[in-house]
């Protein structure tokens, strides 16, 4: 089979594959599932090939099951628990969104949401914010996740502040400076400063960033801004009238569908206040509907 894929791909030696074992796919009977991992220097890319039973048809192609939401393991993946978020909670549309405050789309895209979704949609939507620095090419992105983590932590209200902060001073923002704005900023609203930098210099929140980078990782995600409007993956920056148009799409199929956002029906943990006790609540994970 890898000889194959090299022939059909060009994937010369330079190319490492990766190829896990075959596992009956859950849409296609008779199928194997074979995941399959293409790396080249810094690149990587994953695919996943039907397989036949009997090893002579192969079949690259996106397999739907009506009964479920199409886009499921990705709303398997998405964690919300703990993510600074605005807008309702118990939404009928939920959007995750995975953001670097160094990244310039990040800022235009933030700025997109900030500025319209609340008044368009006071009720219906909720956005989870979901750190994912690109340490390789932002040099002080993963401190301010840090920062306004523990800003977060202290008072998570304030994060929203501190997030429109960052992006709207971020070209005045160097590796350098990064904390005495972010200081300067947290006294100017009155915040408990010490307590900030004690946060800060001791890193008490980065792991909080970390697990974020890696719930990222898991899902594949390679830039920012990534957006996953009830499931529905976006890699690009988006514009409001184009995001807005998705968004009354899953209103309008969610009377029916209720396979996603926080009213599905179905489990989902949302994230609470330090120190306020977890009720039970619905989650991404959708009930197969008939």
């Amino acid at each position: 089979m890898e000889a194959y894929l090299r022939h059909l791909n060009v994937w010369g030696p330079q190319v490492t594959l990766q190829i896990d074992d075959p596992t009956p796919s859950p849409l296609l009977d008779g199928f194997f599932d074979v995941h399959i991992k293409a790396t080249m220097g810094p690149r990587s890319g994953e695919i996943t090939y039907l397989v036949s039973g009997d090893g002579r048809k192969i079949v690259q192609a996106n397999v739907f099951d009506i009964n479920w939401n199409p886009f499921r393991e990705d709303l398997a993946k998405l964690k919300t628990d703990g993510a600074p978020g605005f807008g309702t909670p118990g939404a009928t549309v939920v959007i995750v969104m995975f953001s670097d405050f160094e990244c310039s789309y990040c800022k235009q895209q933030a700025e997109v949401l900030r500025k319209n979704l609340l008044k368009d949609y006071p009720k219906q939507v909720r956005v989870y914010f979901k750190d994912y620095p690109l340490q390789a090419i932002h040099p002080w992105a993963k401190d301010a996740a840090i920062a306004a983590r523990c800003i977060y932590r202290e008072k998570t209200e304030n994060f929203w502040d501190v997030h429109d902060f960052y992006f709207e001073k971020q070209s005045e923002i160097t590796p350098e400076n990064l904390k005495a704005k972010t200081l300067e900023f947290a006294k100017s609203k009155g915040w408990d400063a010490d307590g900030l930098t004690s946060c800060v210099d001791n890193k008490e929140t980065a792991g909080a960033v970390e697990k974020s980078t890696a719930e990222g990782a898991a899902l594949g995600i390679n830039a920012t801004p990534t957006m996953f409007v009830n499931g529905r993956r976006i890699t690009s920056m988006t514009d409001w009238p184009t995001l807005k148009a998705m968004i009354d799409n899953e209103l309008e199929y969610q009377k029916t569908a209720k396979n996603a956002g926080e009213d599905c029906g179905c489990d989902l943990s949302l994230p609470v206040a330090p120190g306020t006790p977890a009720k039970p609540t619905p989650t991404l994970t959708p009930t197969p509907k008939k």
